[in-house]
């Protein structure tokens, strides 16, 4: 395919013609073109993904639309996304290697990119729907949070590489207003796209209403835009996430951005208690408990890797110009209350950023299956319920929540209650 052709969507029909000359597809998939075999998988809000299989193996073909799938053209998109999905992909390969797919191709006029074919992996939501377990996952997205944000960060970069950075990424405009309309604003207020479950008037109400938390929303939201600490995936969740029993992998950096080094931490743990939270729902009574106590324990298991990892890393990769060795080391000082003061300023962000996060899944345009796939609302209202109100107490009580240990007893309460 020709770089400089003009941008069209791609088919299953008109895959293999317009790739069928691209080496980084022929070198992998193998074999005469004509018998590839093209699937479409794509099932999220914005692109078309599709597998390309031949004797040799497969490869990801993904390509951005010019508007958002799930609502359509009345929608649009720039198709610059995936520049930057290509770009995020790179600097996170570099700075956890081992954690993404592997870029094989990037066709910038075209905004696709051919990637590695994750196999046997699944996404993680569907496991935690299905009640499957990963061994190793809080260790593994736990050391992924931790090492893009250091390492991302001018606690290591070099200011002048930071800053240009800073500078690329920051062409990303129509993208982040996304997270910007659909987090921070539009689970406040009757927005036009908004949709929930019937029955839960009651705590919308209650939510809406709430000054005292809408203040602390908006607080968040200026720490989110004022923040550029380092690149943050965007949209980390049990979505982005592909995993098999025991490896899991990073994907979809699409809502790629330079903001607070809680970002992605946070919306990671919302999603781990919206799993949590919709599990009797998913699971018999006799596996309900030891289900819902192993999510709670890969919460633990994330955090705990984040912290420890975060530590190491400021240890042993303390090169930029934030908390500089000559102020504290150097002199025979100890940065220990410094790198604990920043962590807990990263744990209060995280906290606030998980609670929106669990509000606007489920007020907001964009829900997940945990609570979708819930076909008697019935049942999933409640479940949502608790999920919604648990999130309104860590955004008002995200500095008195000491730790993560505190959050899953804060978990276990709200499980427990009744709020319709």
């Amino acid at each position: 395919m020709s770089e400089d052709a003009e941008y069209e969507a791609l088919t299953v029909e008109n895959l293999i013609p317009r790739l069928g000359q691209v080496s980084a597809v022929t070198d992998r998939v193998g074999g005469d073109p004509a018998g590839w075999s093209v699937t479409e998988v794509g099932d999220g809000n914005l692109n078309l993904v599709f597998i390309v299989t031949g004797p040799d193996g497969a490869v990801i073909v993904k390509q951005a639309l010019p508007y958002v799938r799930l609502v359509g053209d009345s929608w649009p998109l720039p198709l610059y996304r995936a520049f930057y999905e290509f770009h995020a992909l790179t600097r996170q390969a570099t700075r956890d290697p081992g954690s993404v797919p592997e870029i094989y191709h990037f066709d910038e006029v075209q905004a696709l990119i051919v990637m590695e074919y994750l196999s046997p992996h699944v996404i993680l939501r569907t496991k935690l729907i299905a009640g499957e377990q990963v061994a190793g996952l809080g260790q593994r997205l736990g050391e992924f949070c931790a090492r893009t944000a250091f390492r991302g960060s001018e606690l290591c970069m070099k200011s002048a590489e930071k800053k240009a950075d800073l500078a690329l990424f920051s062409g990303s405009v129509e993208i982040p207003a996304i997270t910007e309309a659909l987090i921070f604003r539009d689970p406040y207020f009757a927005a036009e796209m908004n949709h929930h479950t019937k029955g839960l008037d009651p705590v919308v109400a209650h939510l809406r209403s709430d000054v005292a938390m809408k203040e602390q929303v908006q607080h968040l939201f200026r720490t989110f835009s004022a923040k550029a600490e380092t690149m943050c995936h965007g949209d980390l969740h049990s979505g982005s996430a592909m995993c098999t029993d025991t490896q899991t992998r990073v994907i979809d950096p699409e809502f790629v951005f330079y903001g607070p080094m809680g970002f992605d931490l946070g919306m990671l743990v919302a999603n781990y208690l919206m799993a949590y939270f919709s599990q009797p729902a998913h699971r018999s009574a006799d596996s309900l408990n030891a289900y819902q106590e192993w999510i709670l324990q890969v919460i633990i298991e994330t955090v705990d890797t984040f912290m420890a990892e975060f530590k190491a890393l400021w240890a042993a990769e303390r090169t930029g110009m934030l908390y500089d060795r000559s102020q504290f080391e150097d002199q025979g000082h100890s940065s220990d209350n410094a790198r604990d003061a920043l962590l807990d300023e990263i744990w209060s962000d995280a906290l606030g950023f998980c609670g929106i996060e669990m509000h606007r899944r489920i007020l907001s345009l964009a829900h997940n299956a945990d609570f979708e796939a819930i076909d008697d609302v019935a049942i999933r209202a409640p479940l949502e319920a608790r999920n919604l109100m648990m999130g309104r107490d860590l955004i008002l009580r995200r500095d008195m929540v000491a730790d993560v240990r505190r959050l899953s007893d804060i978990a276990r309460q709200f499980n427990g209650e009744d709020f319709l």
